[in-house]
């Protein structure tokens, strides 16, 4: 039940004891209310307790059956700066950030005046009452309230008083919003599971907020919830754990890593998976094996050294330990040994901005190491491809005996994002590529490491454990030839690097190819990863306010399969979108399509916020206008 007065413009709506259906119905014979389709800005400070408050938020929308998706902005310090959380509702289903904020909950007051001019004409602030808002912007609709006073009600505990604040913004905008109150109280039982008190304490300072809404504030604004039914048989998931969960039904047995921003998440949720699904039921001891190395050398070479033994292995980092593993790589693409590597990207170089998104990795992961190497690497966009990668990831390293590479990003991979419920893979293929048994061995009367014997570029090995006398063989990083013994005969080292040219290049078709949406518009859009979510609502802009229909390829792999280079043979004109400074797509694809090259015109987006549709968009209207600007974030 909804009891008080909404004010539009100089309507004033009593609503009386009304439920949130009927408060809608009756709203919209007085104004046209924007319903399911707006942001909310959360501005606070690190470490106080707003990332359970928005998850909380974010839920018992999902829960209403209405789209939403949430991204988190946080410093890298442990507490005390600014943070910021944007939950999108998208009745069309959008999930890219929206750069222009529509609600915003202030309670920082180091950026509260930056965070209220943040709101668009027509906005709502809703900010606490100590900080001196009231008057600021005549344009938007100003709610002041005594978030930490109405706390202080629940608590006496001042630690506890500025996290329940947040929890008191979440009951203020339940009334404001026609949140329904029991999917609140239902996320707030599924965000502090096992925490009876949090639960408890929780509850009572949303329905603190809840009541002081619903009795003091006047509601002069037309952002509405209406339940819909657009999240049946879909989740709530981060890109990272979504990888963590494939990595499992992938066969996943080795997990080295060191803990490093933005990657630390996947293996921590892999370790879970692993400790409740990897247990051997009759001895209780761990199927697995997961250690924290000294450092991202270690973490690597340990990998390397499991699947040359045959266990299914892999590392998760991000650009820093990249760099760090590159001499390691080196040697298992040249000895052709199976790996895993997860990169999740943030800005660089150096240590850059370690809680910010980048597509920054995409050459050096590429061509990770010293000397001529090229990489298998898998480019998921969504939660769903992270899960299916990261189980493919593991037959690709074995069937061509080489690292694979699985980039994704802060955004992706730290965010939540809604995705249809993965399904259980029933019949899992695992394919451990050309590996020779006893039998095997027996039959053929040995083998020679490094031979190409049926011309797929691919040789055939044989793991330790194997009694029969010849299958041993010495693994050289150094210059070896057929044989695995070493030599330094320029033809012969030429021959190995050669024919592991032509597996990579065969291993194309096997990759995930490109998905592409239309194919008669003149105007064509290259992206990948991340930047596909801003590409989705870009397109949709070009068309509906600019009458300018597009085609969209979305990389999905690398090295860039032959549909790529058709796609853009047959465009006039191609907008290569990036998120780093450089153009790095755009390099590789020179690489390997130099006579399609004059038709790209990057546009990139490298200051470490997530890409919006909007930037997109006006950055093709100015090229498609005029030829001219440089497509670069400001």
């Amino acid at each position: 039940m909804n009891v008080g007065r909404w004010t539009f413009g100089r309507w004033t709506l009593n609503v009386g004891r009304l439920d949130g259906q009927a408060t809608i119905s009756r709203a919209r014979e007085i104004m046209k209310n924007i319903v399911n389709d707006f942001n909310i800005g959360v501005a606070t400070v690190n470490g106080s307790g707003s990332q359970s408050a928005n998850s909380v938020l974010m839920r018992a929308i999902f829960r209403m059956g209405i789209p939403v998706s949430g991204k988190n902005l946080f410093p890298s310090n442990i507490a005390g700066l600014p943070t910021w959380f944007t939950i999108r509702i998208s009745e069309k289903g959008y999930f890219a950030r929206k750069a222009e904020t529509d609600i915003m909950v202030a309670l920082n007051p180091q950026t509260a005046r930056e965070d209220a001019q943040s709101v668009l004409p027509g906005g709502v602030l809703l900010a606490d009452d100590t900080l001196g808002l009231a008057e600021f912007r005549s344009d938007i609709q100003i709610y002041e309230v005594p978030l930490l006073k109405l706390a202080a009600q629940v608590t006496e505990d001042a630690r506890l008083r500025q996290m329940l604040a947040n929890m008191v913004y979440v009951g203020v905008l339940a009334h404001l919003l026609v949140l329904d109150m029991g999917e609140v109280d239902l996320a707030i039982q599924k965000q502090f599971r096992g925490k009876p008190t949090a639960i408890q304490l929780s509850m009572s300072a949303v329905h603190a907020g809840f009541q002081y809404a619903t009795e003091r504030l006047v509601k002069s604004d037309p952002f509405l919830l209406m339940r819909s039914d657009k999240t049946q048989g879909r989740i709530l998931i981060d890109g990272n754990g979504a990888a963590a969960l494939g990595a499992v039904f992938g066969g996943c047995t080795v997990v080295t890593w060191y803990p490093i921003t933005p990657s630390t998440s996947l293996v921590e949720e892999l370790t879970g998976y692993m400790r409740k699904y990897r247990i051997d039921p009759k001895t209780g001891k761990a199927t697995f094996a997961i250690v924290q190395t000294e450092d991202e050398l270690a973490a690597i070479g340990m990998v390397i050294g499991a699947g040359w033994a045959g266990a299914r292995a892999m590392t998760s980092t991000s650009g820093p330990g990249l760099s760090l593993m590159a001499e390691f790589t080196g040697f298992a693409y040249y000895a052709e040994v199976p790996a895993v590597i997860w990169d999740i990207q943030r800005i660089g170089p150096s240590t850059g901005l370690p809680t910010r998104t980048s597509q920054g990795d995409l050459l050096s992961a590429y061509l990770l190491s010293h000397g001529d190497t090229k990489h298998l690497m898998l480019l998921p966009a969504t939660v769903e491809e992270c899960f299916i990668f990261a189980q493919l990831a593991f037959n690709l390293a074995e069937r061509f005996q080489t690292p694979v590479f699985c980039l994704s990003d802060l955004d992706l991979g730290m965010n939540h994002w809604i995705a249809d419920e993965f399904q259980y893979p029933d019949d899992i293929p695992i394919d451990r590529g050309k590996v020779l048994s006893e039998e095997d061995l027996r039959q053929m009367g040995g083998f020679s490491r490094y031979r190409d014997v049926d011309g797929d570029g691919i040789p055939f090995r044989t793991l330790p454990g194997n009694n029969h006398p010849g299958a041993a063989y010495f693994t050289r990083g150094s210059g070896h030839d057929i044989e695995a013994e070493y030599t330094e005969r320029p033809e012969r080292y030429s021959a190995i690097v050669d024919r592991i040219a032509r597996k990579i290049h065969a291993a194309v078709t096997s990759l995930p190819q490109p998905v592409v949406s239309g194919c008669v518009a003149p105007v064509g859009i290259i992206a990948y990863g991340s930047t596909h979510h801003a590409i989705a609502e870009c397109r949709d802009q070009l068309r509906e306010e600019h009458g300018i229909p597009t085609d969209y390829l979305r990389i999905r792999s690398l090295p860039p399969a032959e549909a790529v280079r058709e796609f853009i043979d047959r465009h006039e004109r191609i907008y290569l979108v990036e998120q780093n400074r450089d153009g790095q797509m755009r390099s590789i694809l020179a690489m390997e399509f130099p006579g399609s090259m004059g038709k790209l015109q990057s546009v990139l987006h490298y200051d470490g916020i997530p890409i919006d549709a909007r930037f997109i968009t006006n950055a093709i209207l100015e090229y498609e206008k005029n030829g001219t600007g440089d497509g670069k974030s400001e």
